[in-house]
């Protein structure tokens, strides 16, 4: 009978051209197939599988092996302090991105109840968090596509937030009329459409729509802030995420606009991520 240990290092090895935590993936599958902690990959090494599990195991493997993203295949991903639901509808949540989370955090006062909106909200990880970490704010999420927009609502019922409303919308297309708001948040897409990083990786099965802007990935990105002064309250923000390459280019955007203390942080690996202004 074959072992759990032989199994996992069997793994690992089949995913190694794939992947660069290839004995990681491997775990973190077998586990799922397995409905077992990983702690007994190390208590357990010589635990016998059965030609069921071995089974079980083969799919969920064989489909990481095609390059799958793993959070596709356990359908979640954790994000802040969350464990969201996600499907190919939805870009796979990212570290990166909670630097957006972190920064829109600091900006008021944890008390003051304010108005904001997260546009192209995807998964609804950044307004989900955000409505958790401020009970006190009004946040809606807004996204074009009724397939992601499901998924966040599955989220956000999940973790049963009064504070937060979910609606379909085109960037502002269909936001209420005259609606103003203190903070305007988005991870929009900002890919450029010839980039190469497009056939690497997981983002080959993640949504085209939600990753491409245009010959410089910048489309959407000048839209926002460009259309985003008309929708925010005298001194309110706007926020974005952008490409590791893009901070200078997104900082001019926001001066050229007439946004005033502009200003960048950084991601974890030392890039410039997220940049934001006032109006």
């Amino acid at each position: 009978m074959p072992t759990l240990g032989q199994t996992t290092s069997d793994a690992a090895q089949l995913l190694a051209s794939i992947s660069d935590s290839p004995r990681l993936d491997a775990e973190v599958l077998i586990a799922h197939a397995l409905q077992i902690p990983r702690a007994r990959f190390i208590t357990d090494p010589d635990l016998e599988l059965t030609p069921q599990q071995c089974e079980a195991i083969d799919a969920l493997i064989q489909r990481r092996a095609k390059g799958e993203p793993i959070a596709y295949i356990l359908g979640n991903k954790h994000f802040w302090d969350l464990e969201l639901t996600v499907s190919p509808a939805v870009l796979i949540p990212r570290p990166d991105t909670e630097v957006i989370v972190e920064t829109a955090l600091t900006l008021f006062p944890e008390d003051t109840a304010i108005d904001a909106i997260d546009l192209g909200t995807g998964s609804g990880a950044i307004a989900i968090a955000i409505a958790k970490a401020r009970p006190g704010w009004h946040v809606c999420a807004s996204d074009a596509s009724k397939a992601a927009l499901a998924i966040a609502i599955e989220n956000a019922e999940h973790y049963q937030l009064h504070n937060l409303t979910l609606l379909q919308s085109h960037w502002f297309d269909e936001l209420v009329k005259d609606k103003k708001y203190d903070l305007i948040l988005s991870n929009p897409p900002y890919i450029p459409e010839h980039d190469p990083h497009l056939q690497q990786g997981d983002v080959r099965y993640e949504p085209q729509q939600a990753l491409i802007s245009g010959a410089d990935g910048l489309d959407d990105i000048r839209h926002l802030i460009a259309e985003s002064q008309h929708h925010l309250k005298p001194g309110g923000y706007l926020m974005l995420e952008h490409g590791y390459d893009q901070g200078e280019r997104v900082y001019q955007l926001f001066v050229e606009q007439g946004y005033r203390d502009v200003q960048q942080r950084k991601d974890f690996g030392g890039h410039i991520r997220v940049t934001f202004g006032k109006v």
